[in-house]
């Protein structure tokens, strides 16, 4: 037998000479060890075969062997923790982590607003109120970066493209409301918000609420004329049901049912009943809105439709009828702020300047100054309310860019003057589209309109004390209404020296501005379907799995739509858009 050196020995159980003994059915268990000191100094003991008599090793071996398995065991745990824990992250744990965060994101559009056009109103106002020339926009002190205009089909968007590339992150073609290249409903932010994260929601718009814009965020419809059904979808008569808390704006015309003097409905449904019957509280007149209690949830869901079609103009607009933009967006956020108070739901809210849009498609620069400036008092009104809630971020962007505008033009063959005069658009009292529905509002007797022209509409109206006899005389003969505002449009313009290059949308990037939580992330130049990705990214929201819920909603209206023509003729003569007309 070979002797050895060790700090124990294995014996037979039985054995009585004060060694160490291990059980036979527990060979690796402390059960069976006394404590006899033996651990703390070293002797000479006869060992059979080195310890392998019972285990075919020696105790150090097995001992080094166990903690190598359970080193060994937990770099597996921890391999397969940290892999499942980067997967859940990939997948669904930052989405998780948004969540359960509480976040207001509102999202301000600036329909056709480009970028010579705020070097315009901020020329306007500084020169017409006599402030520093270092003066700042609401908007110009949080400038971040640009936009990318233009849709899957063409490098000239149109506003429904333009807005569901915000609404649903994807590029679609002129004309889609909600939908994808090929036609098919695409989930949108504020569905996404509503579903996945239990946010109130609301439209704030001062065109029809059922227009471009704000349907592309609250409908599917392959094209955008179809307002009945955008309207239909806006009430909750979809597969998810009510989307939409609060909705201000106009368009009461597609709510109504026909034949109804102010509706513009192809069918006889009437969805202001319905939508009461579904727990909407409707609102049509300015006494309805200032009734409304801007700190309390208890009116939601809301539909405020203060106009039979688009809201009137800034320029227009009377104040005991109508609210204004920031007026609404104020009572917005009041009431969605309330709403969410004590949770971590939040609100996604969507405010637009629609009109600056319409505004430049008539080349009327005294209207479209005036709708800027109203959309900065939205933005401050917004700027306040993230002062005093950080956990809120503001986003302003342009759809795209309307009229070609320019801060210059050039009147004859000679080399131009730098003469862009701000005080000409300040005596102007009305838009061109007030005017141009008087002027074809008139018995048809040319020596009184002629008369109308010269006292009225010139003088007292557009602020001109020069015209010629040639412009009095075209403007009073001219009987169709998209030349009358040409002819208007070229009065102003003129004597501003603004120029004009479409009466369309051209491809220009557009300004964009944001403001609050992580707004520093939209520094830079963007695709507008990165503004999306912004929401989705700062709310934790997943389009994808909304889509699939929505893949088998209609999207073609029953019945025709109401087309829109060019330089919207719609917009501009149809009878629920001057309903003191008829």
């Amino acid at each position: 037998m070979a002797q050895a050196e060790v700090p124990y020995a294995a014996v037979p159980r039985g054995s009585t000479d004060g060694r160490v003994h291990f059980s036979d059915e527990l060979h690796e268990s402390d059960a069976d060890i006394e404590d006899n000191g033996l651990f703390e100094h070293r002797e000479t003991m006869e060992v059979a075969d080195n310890d392998t008599l019972y285990y075919g090793m020696s105790l150090g071996t097995r001992r080094r062997m166990r903690k190598g398995r359970v080193f060994w065991a937990t770099v597996v745990c921890l391999v397969v923790v940290s892999v499942v824990g980067i997967f859940w992250l990939y997948f669904d744990g930052i989405n998780w982590m948004q969540r359960s965060k509480k976040r207001n994101v509102i999202l301000m559009v600036s329909d056709g607003f480009g970028p010579a056009s705020e070097t315009m109103a901020r020329n306007f106002v500084q020169r017409v109120q006599g402030l520093p020339v270092g003066y700042q926009s609401p908007l110009d002190e949080i400038l971040v970066g640009s936009s990318r205009t233009r849709s899957s089909d063409s490098l000239v968007t149109d506003s429904a493209a333009g807005a569901t590339a915000f609404s649903c992150r994807m590029k679609s073609y002129n004309g889609a409301i909600g939908v994808d290249p090929e036609r098919a409903p695409c989930g949108t932010v504020l569905e996404a918000a509503k579903l996945q994260r239990n946010m109130a929601t609301g439209l704030v718009v001062t065109s029809r609420i059922t227009h471009a814009t704000p349907g592309a965020f609250s409908a599917h419809t392959t094209h955008r004329d179809m307002e009945d059904l955008i309207a239909e979808y806006q009430i909750g008569n979809y597969s998810l049901g009510p989307m939409v808390d609060l909705m201000f704006g106009g368009g009461r015309c597609h709510f109504e049912p026909g034949p109804h003097v102010n509706s513009c409905r192809t069918d006889a449904r009437d969805l202001l009943s319905e939508a009461r019957t579904r727990g909407f509280r409707t609102l049509e007149s300015r006494s309805d809105f200032d009734a409304l209690d801007a700190h309390s949830a208890q009116s939601l869901p809301l539909l405020g439709t203060f106009a039979p079609s688009h809201m009137d103009y800034e320029i227009d607009r009377d104040p005991a009828q109508q609210p204004s933009l920031a007026e609404m967006t104020n009572k917005a956020l009041g009431i969605l702020s309330a709403a969410t108070k004590n949770t971590n739901a939040g609100f996604f809210l969507m405010i637009e300047g629609s009109r600056i849009d319409m505004a430049a498609h008539t080349n009327d620069p005294a209207a479209h100054v005036r709708e800027i400036i109203a959309y900065w008092d939205a933005i401050s009104a917004v700027r306040a309310y993230v002062d005093a809630h950080p956990d809120t971020v503001l986003i302003s962007v342009s759809d795209h860019e309307t009229g070609g505008f320019s801060v210059a033009k050039q009147l004859g063959t000679e080399y131009p003057e730098y003469l862009w005069d701000p005080f000409a658009l300040e005596p102007v009292k009305h838009s061109i589209e007030f005017i141009s529905s008087k002027l074809l509002g008139q018995a048809a007797d040319s020596a009184k309109q002629y008369e109308f022209v010269r006292d009225t509409v010139f003088p007292k109206w557009m602020g001109i004390k020069d015209a010629t006899h040639a412009e009095i005389l075209a403007v009073a003969q001219e009987t169709d209404s998209v030349q009358l505002r040409q002819l208007l449009s070229t009065a102003i313009s003129d004597r501003a020296q603004l120029g004009w290059a479409t009466h369309g949308h051209s491809a220009v990037d557009v300004n964009l501005y944001a403001y609050g939580k992580d707004a520093h992330l939209l520094r830079g130049n963007h695709e507008n379907t990165d503004i999306g990705d912004f929401i989705v990214q700062t709310l934790g929201l997943n389009l994808e799995q909304v889509t699939s819920l929505i893949k088998n909603d209609k999207v073609v209206q029953d019945t025709p739509a109401v087309k829109q023509t060019w330089m919207g003729r719609r917009d501009l003569d149809a009878p629920e858009h001057h309903p003191h007309m008829h």
